[in-house]
């Protein structure tokens, strides 16, 4: 449940946005209408997300599993269901998408799309935990400007998945079903 109200005060600010979102996605995201509550933050993250959209040295399906890997690994199911959602809509192949969570148990996924999801897995750990061998590695293969930008995006995707797990933001049904399996720590608690 979320831990602020998602139906925020009705800024011009905040009305852009409700349109801009349901003519892209159908429906108002509710990271959104959480950060509606502050508009300085809302803008400046609407401005942010435009620039982090540009980005184009790094291959859309390495970008979109470093992202999903981060966000599984930091356990935003929000995050979860809308990049399943909107690789999906890209045409990346579902399989790919489905088994992000349990990536290194499956056999669907190329040498260099293993080594983007360490290396996203490795980045989202506190603290991180990225050895230079597997960069060794990325850079090798992508060149330096693709894993810049790579570190870039799972940098970015700790920034969302973080925000919107703090925010108690959940799956917003954009997946019909949303697999983050249960953290180890976490059973523990």
């Amino acid at each position: 449940m979320a831990r602020v109200s998602l139906t925020p005060r009705r800024s011009l600010l905040f009305r852009v946005t409700e349109w801009y979102s349901k003519r892209t996605y159908g429906k108002v995201l509710d990271p959104a209408r959480a950060m509606a509550h502050n508009p300085r933050v809302l803008w400046s993250d609407l401005r942010f997300e435009q620039s982090v959209a540009k980005w184009k040295s790094l291959d859309a399906d390495l970008k979109a599993l470093a992202v999903m890997a981060s966000a599984a690994a930091i356990g935003c199911s929000w995050c979860m269901d809308f990049g399943h959602w909107e690789s999906q809509e890209r045409g990346m192949d579902v399989r790919k998408l489905h088994d992000v969570p349990v990536w290194r148990d499956s056999d669907v996924y190329t040498p260099l799309e293993r080594d983007v999801m360490e290396y996203a897995e490795a980045m989202s750990a506190s603290p991180p935990e990225v050895g230079d061998e597997l960069a060794e590695r990325l850079v090798a293969t992508l060149g330096e400007a693709a894993f810049v930008e790579l570190t870039a995006m799972v940098a970015v995707e700790n920034l969302r998945s973080r925000m919107n797990a703090a925010l108690g933001l959940t799956s917003q049904g954009f997946k019909d079903q949303c697999e983050i399996p249960a953290r180890p720590d976490a059973a523990a608690r």
